[in-house]
């Protein structure tokens, strides 16, 4: 009886010898298959002219799209706002999330409106950030904020909670300050969870970025989407929507990435 060939679960060995993974291959079929039945709805006519433009004419928006200096400064607008919110609203919510998780009183206290709260539509509040802070990027990065806060400080509080406690008692057996604590145990011990909070935070903070300067904006790129919508270009908006997913894409694979490399090293 002929030996079975070598198998192993990430794929089998082509006669090159080179690895087919089984899911880059599904992958690279589902992109292939959606690209397809989307020029094949352009071409159809079924649709009314532009809804669904032909990759070709999308592919020349995004060619225009960054050539042009305009592009890159409503791009340098909304990451502006999108990182000064995470900055704030992760700050706040790493805050928030220590407490929780070193107090038990606050945990009770505080953490049911937290999980009360957080699937809340973040976007209701932006009116109440308008009046606050003013059509400008105030209110995009107020509703940045809250967007970011919440899952970042269940997160930590989550991490707080999974501490070894031998870790906890090592510091304080030192007679470590509170700072100490916090900077020489929980940090260093929570890496993993604090970057899935990031990770999750940063999500929202574009969405909820993003969907505000459609709403009330004469910059940034959900200004340019809702302007090339306004004016019925469907390719412009489609190349603006693919470089906002590209970027969303790259910047949640990093902040994976980051989480995965924490957790195998925290083992």
């Amino acid at each position: 009886m002929a030996e079975a060939g070598p198998l192993s679960g990430a794929g089998k060995r082509s006669a090159s010898g080179r690895i087919l993974d089984p899911v880059l291959l599904v992958r690279v079929a589902i992109v292939a298959v959606t690209l397809a039945a989307w020029e094949a709805l352009a071409a159809s006519g079924l649709l009314y002219r532009d809804v669904v433009p032909s990759l070709t004419r999308i592919g020349g928006a995004l060619s225009g799209v960054v050539s042009d200096p305009a592009f890159y400064w409503n791009l340098r607008v909304t990451a502006e706002e999108v990182v000064a919110g995470l900055l704030i609203g992760g700050g706040g919510g790493l805050a928030v999330g220590l407490m929780m998780g070193t107090s038990k009183f606050f945990s009770r206290a505080y953490e049911p409106i937290l999980y009360w709260l957080a699937p809340t539509p973040k976007i209701i509040f932006f009116p109440v950030m308008i009046m606050l802070f003013g059509v400008g990027q105030g209110s995009k990065i107020g509703i940045g904020v809250i967007s970011c806060f919440f899952p970042i400080a269940l997160s930590v509080a989550a991490g707080m909670r999974g501490i070894d406690k031998v870790l906890i008692r090592v510091g304080r057996s030192f007679r470590a300050n509170a700072w100490q604590m916090v900077t020489k145990v929980y940090l260093p011990a929570m890496r993993a969870p604090i970057l899935n909070g990031i990770r999750l935070g940063f999500g929202l903070a574009v969405i909820a970025t993003l969907l505000a300067e459609t709403k009330l904006s004469n910059q940034g790129l959900g200004y340019m989407v809702i302007q090339a919508y306004s004016l019925f270009n469907m390719p412009l908006m489609y190349a603006v929507l693919i470089i906002v997913f590209a970027i969303s894409i790259t910047m949640n694979s990093l902040l994976e990435w980051l989480a995965v490399g924490a957790t195998e090293r925290g083992r």
